[in-house]
């Protein structure tokens, strides 16, 4: 178990591959280590923006072992969680076994309808099998993608019946009440999806954001972080993560980080993800790296 649980600003990190799923790892590295240095908290390692439920159990420890290696694992939160609960036991353990920060877990999403007395078993379970491999868990409440959403009843009972290692939740819902709900349990964490949400940070006792967007400008979330009350920035910072959500996301966030890079490894996308292509989101994403181009460039 790490000595202090995650915080902050962590950005949902994407994962560089050619058209064959080989990994790019000097490439990978050198994204995560620019993220940290320009505001991010912490990362987000395998999550959706990362591809992780497009790639194997083999690939996703390869990248697992990558970013442990050459990164701050104090700073590193990874998704373990898949449909079947020996993989989500080995992936967890290896993450474990590499020192990572957290865990972050999808439910069982397969199958549906499911009840929180299954959902409940299946991590009662998962818990048990890892008690020698005691990682800090965060339950990853993403229903537009996985069907599930896990229940405020159901989340609190499992923060009290496992408050070593429940320790708090992504939420990718953007239902803010429910966020605020899930932030109210004593001792649980909650990271909205969003960096707009960091202007409540404080009222609403969020513990961050953990946000694909915030690959794009970590520095303005960052500010935002500091300067809770500052509207303008509210206004910058959430524009941009409008402008890009406008797109296509993962391939959006991936054609951006090209252009910062100059790499193209990074327009590769595995299916069923297609890459950026079509002219409006072309000139759309050319337009955003203009601007911050000229934002990062004006005087002082």
């Amino acid at each position: 178990m790490p000595e202090s649980k995650l915080s902050g600003l962590i950005a949902a990190v994407p994962t560089p591959f050619d058209a064959r799923r080989k990994i790019d790892f000097a490439a990978f590295i050198e994204h995560c280590r620019w993220c940290l240095a320009n505001g991010c908290d912490g990362l987000n390692v395998l999550g959706t923006t990362g591809e992780a439920n497009s790639l194997s159990p083999t690939s996703r420890k390869a990248i697992m072992t990558a970013a442990a290696e050459n990164l701050d694992r104090s700073r590193l939160m990874v998704g373990t969680g898949t449909p079947d609960l020996e993989t989500t036991i080995d992936l967890t353990r290896h993450a474990h076994a590499l020192d990572y920060a957290a865990a972050l877990l999808l439910p069982p999403y397969y199958y549906k309808p499911i009840s929180d007395n299954g959902l409940f078993a299946w991590f009662a379970e998962l818990i048990a099998r890892t008690a020698d491999a005691p990682i800090g868990i965060y339950l990853y409440n993403f229903p537009q993608l996985t069907g599930i959403e896990f229940s405020p009843a159901l989340v609190e009972r499992l923060a009290r019946a496992f408050p070593e290692r429940i320790n708090g939740a992504k939420d990718s819902s953007g239902n803010l009440d429910y966020a605020r709900r899930l932030a109210e349990i004593d001792g649980f964490d909650v990271f909205p999806s969003s960096e707009g949400t960091l202007s409540r940070a404080e009222i609403d006792n969020y513990a961050g954001c953990i946000s694909a967007t915030v690959n794009i400008d970590p520095a303005s979330s960052a500010d935002l972080a500091i300067h809770q009350d500052d509207a303008a920035l509210h206004k910058q910072v959430l524009g941009l993560r409008q402008s890009i959500s406008a797109n296509p996301l993962i391939p959006a966030i991936k054609y951006l980080v090209s252009k910062r890079t100059g790499n193209p490894i990074w327009l590769n996308v595995a299916p069923p993800q297609l890459p950026i292509s079509e002219s409006a989101h072309v000139a759309a994403l050319d337009g955003i790296t203009k601007s911050l181009d000229e934002r990062l460039h004006q005087p002082a």
